[in-house]
């Protein structure tokens, strides 16, 4: 991918909410041409800038990528699809399940406090930007009944979570 000089849309003396990182990853997605994007292997996970105060990624899933359920160690996240379909679910206990999905030109946002997890249809195209830059990617899942975090790196995709997502559905794991 060319490089498109993200830089200037993150420039910031403090590190995002919320809502300003979704309306940094939508000026961004302005930015990319999804023609130019390679559509080969499953999908990559490209930077397209870090800074003292935020990151930016473009996100291309060829197939279907369920992120498991994770947390990003403090940063929130504003997400803008550009191409396909994405949703996004807050882990909730004790209440239905909260799923939104995402199309094309839509954005969302969710606290660097919260645990969830994303769910994108094959041809996904979406730009994530992190505030403050990600440290840490904490990822759950049930190991013998029991809620268990794996601190994993942030530049990795995190593992999809079966067990727990087959508990939150009330059905049983695969």
């Amino acid at each position: 991918m060319p490089d498109l000089h993200f830089s200037d849309l993150a420039a910031s003396d403090r590190p995002f909410t919320p809502e300003e990182a979704a309306d940094v990853a939508a000026r961004a997605a302005s930015r990319v041409d999804l023609d130019a994007l390679p559509r080969t292997g499953t999908g990559e996970a490209v930077l397209l800038w870090r800074d003292e105060h935020s990151e930016g990624w473009l996100n291309t899933w060829w197939e279907s990528r369920d992120t498991g359920y994770h947390d990003h160690d403090g940063s929130c996240v504003g997400v803008h699809v550009l191409a396909g379909r994405a949703s996004n679910e807050a882990l909730v206990v004790g209440t239905a399940r909260d799923v939104r999905a995402y199309g094309a030109g839509e954005s969302f946002s969710f606290p660097g406090s919260g645990i969830h997890r994303m769910d994108h249809d094959a041809g996904a195209v979406t730009i994530h930007v992190y505030s403050p830059p990600l440290r840490r990617i904490g990822a759950y899942e049930l190991v013998d009944g029991r809620l268990q975090r794996v601190s994993c790196s942030p530049d990795e995709p995190s593992p999809p979570s079966p067990a727990l997502l087959a508990a939150l559905s009330g059905t049983a794991a695969a």
